[in-house]
């Protein structure tokens, strides 16, 4: 077990003989008698200058050393939606050690808010993720609100947390309950994390908590306290620490090389946010879609590892967020949320797979393990084995979704192939064809096109070396179709390869893998070889597939992946404006819409969605 996993321990949900939800386990009530709703005004907005602060902004930022309830944030969803001069975007981090299930929520609050702060709760508790640990992306109000989610200790995250913070709500447990949430070392992280002239209120007047605040970087005062409380602390950032304000400006445009998974996830992350981008890609003279043209599905579906290893929460966060950001979607472009079986090949692969279980306490609305009548029931047929079941594993039609996401009015698919990327000595990039002409000018330029990025990089003199990237291979590889009257599953199956579900009366099965092939083609080596692993996976012979495959029935494309298999997300280092994303290899479902945020959040400022080491882990470094 990895020396950072810490499993993430649900919150008990109990009452107080007021009937005040508390927790046991620290023996401190969620909010006072007198109201949460109260408690957030009065305290955290108004102790912060808000709604003033933020009103003529281009956004601002909240973080939250507690989010229990969520009644602080719901309270401040109402100010910010309920103001007409409010910021335009509005971010909000909140750590959590203990987050409660979604019914727990929905119990909680159900009865306790007005009717305005009743139907924000329920969105809430509607967005609400299962109990994993690390960060979680929600979005509402059609993305102007976000909330990032931190879940695990706060001694831990805090650390790991990315943000420019204007307003700190701190509210933890008692000191005197729960000494974590207000150490200095907290407090030093919080100082990393603001924006200058940055605020903090909370209900705590102890010395040493003013005391930490204050050595910490912050001027710290008491005002006026209510309800019982005479006083409370307030602070403000010391002149001359925290990050410059960021001014509000136009949403820049951006420039995409690459039109596939990789290039479609960043452009509509970036689209979303305001941005007008330009992706380029020779493979749009035969549509939006064409470079997934012909591959009915494909499988989108989390990892899990004993030691929660860097792949696997990697997966884990990829997965979660392609399921916020694409199940709003219409038609064939919206993911069937199915569910996902790894088979267990022989009895030792499934002991290793119940012990990880064991170990990791993931939530069984995410993860559990199946016998084989139980999974046989969930595929709809009988298996020979059983296995992990994830709920949230997904069946994608790649080329609809593609034709989906470039769709956004503000993206513009362009044909071309880019050759060189120049500077023009002004902080823009010039894209250039084969014959030197310009096709496209951007402040900022994300490579996604998988190996070519290796020798656009080499045509860029001030590109530092990088040798991760430079290692970057290609493999091919082909799925097989065949007749879903034959033998089919009702969820993906996967193991040694993969079988989906049924679309419109057949399936695809995977894959191959041909690390030195000179094409990607479909051929009946493949089939054979897919045939295999199909036939294995639904317990049946190879003849039960019915009819060979023919050269017609499959797909075959490119995996660009380097030495980690990782993917390379990120900014250049020392060549201000470019960044990559690629090296996907064969998940790049599970990378596309995380890069995307990744990249947007970065360029407007928002807490970033993903870990800073993980990050670290996937930069072009």
């Amino acid at each position: 077990m990895s020396s950072n996993y810490e499993p993430l321990i649900p919150a008990t949900l109990a009452f107080n003989e007021h009937g005040t939800p508390m927790n046991p386990d620290f023996g401190d009530v969620y909010h006072p008698g007198w109201g949460a709703l109260e408690q957030a005004r009065k305290v955290f907005l108004h102790g912060n200058g808000l709604p003033q602060r933020w009103q003529g902004k281009g956004s601002f930022t909240v973080c939250e050393t507690g989010f229990g309830l969520g009644n602080n944030f719901v309270a401040l969803w109402q100010a910010w939606r309920t103001d007409p001069q409010r910021s335009a975007r509005l971010h909000v981090l909140s750590f959590e050690a203990h987050p409660f299930a979604r019914q727990d929520m929905q119990r909680a609050l159900a009865d306790r808010l007005p009717q305005p702060e009743k139907a924000l709760a329920d969105q809430l508790v509607a967005a609400w993720p299962p109990s994993l640990p690390g960060l979680h992306r929600l979005e509402f109000e059609e993305g102007r609100l976000t909330l990032t989610l931190a879940f695990g200790t706060v001694a831990r995250l805090a650390k790991q947390a990315g943000a420019c913070v204007d307003a700190y709500f701190l509210d933890g447990f008692a000191p005197r309950v729960n000494p974590a949430m207000w150490t200095r070392s907290l407090f030093g992280q919080l100082v990393r994390m603001a924006n200058a002239q940055a605020t903090a209120a909370t209900w705590c007047c102890t010395g040493d908590v003013r005391r930490g605040l204050r050595d910490a970087g912050f001027l710290v005062s008491k005002i006026a306290g209510f309800g019982g409380k005479r006083e409370i602390t307030v602070a403000t950032l010391r002149p001359g620490l925290g990050r410059s304000p960021i001014r509000r400006v136009q949403a820049e445009p951006v420039l995409v090389v690459g039109g596939g998974l990789a290039g479609a996830g960043v452009a509509q992350a970036l689209a979303l946010r305001g941005h007008d981008v330009t992706v380029l890609d020779p493979v749009f003279a035969h549509g939006r879609g064409a470079s997934h043209q012909g591959h009915i599905a494909a499988a989108l579906m989390p990892v899990i590892s004993r030691d929660d290893d860097i792949r696997a929460r990697l997966s884990r966060a990829g997965v979660r967020r392609a399921l916020q950001r694409w199940q709003g979607l219409s038609g064939a472009a919206r993911p069937v949320r199915c569910g996902a079986l790894e088979l267990a090949p022989d009895a030792q692969h499934a002991q290793e797979r119940r012990q990880a279980l064991a170990c990791l306490q993931l939530p069984t609305d995410w993860v559990k393990w199946l016998d084989v009548e139980q999974a046989s029931e969930q595929a709809g047929r009988r298996l020979g084995s059983g296995g992990l079941w994830f709920s949230d594993g997904q069946m994608v039609q790649p080329q609809a979704l593609l034709d989906v996401l470039l769709s956004h009015p503000r993206i513009h698919c362009m044909v071309g192939q880019v050759e060189q990327l120049q500077p023009d000595g002004s902080g823009l990039w010039l894209a250039m064809d084969s014959q030197g002409k310009e096709m496209a000018r951007a402040r900022h330029v994300v490579l996604a096109a998988a190996a070519q990025v290796v020798g656009l990089l080499a045509g860029i003199p001030q590109a530092p070396r990088l040798p991760k990237v430079e290692s970057m291979y290609r493999m091919a590889g082909q799925v097989s179709y065949y007749d879903g009257n034959a033998a089919s599953s009702q969820v993906i199956l996967a193991g040694k390869g993969y079988c989906l579900p049924p679309v419109e009366g057949r399936y695809a099965g995977g894959s191959t893998y041909q690390p030195d092939a000179l094409a990607s083609q479909v051929t009946r080596q493949g089939h054979q070889q897919v045939g295999a692993k199909v036939a294995s996976l639904l317990n049946i012979p190879l003849s039960g597939l019915g009819r060979l495959p023919g050269l017609a029935d499959g797909w075959a494309g490119w995996r660009a992946a380097v030495t980690d298999r990782l993917p390379v997300i990120g900014p250049l280092d020392d060549v201000p404006g470019i960044w990559l994303a690629c090296a996907y290899g064969s998940r790049g479902l599970s990378w596309a819409a995380l890069a995307g945020d990744i990249i947007a959040a970065s360029l407007n400022h928002e807490p970033l969605p993903l870990e800073r080491e993980l990050l670290r882990r996937i930069s072009p470094r």
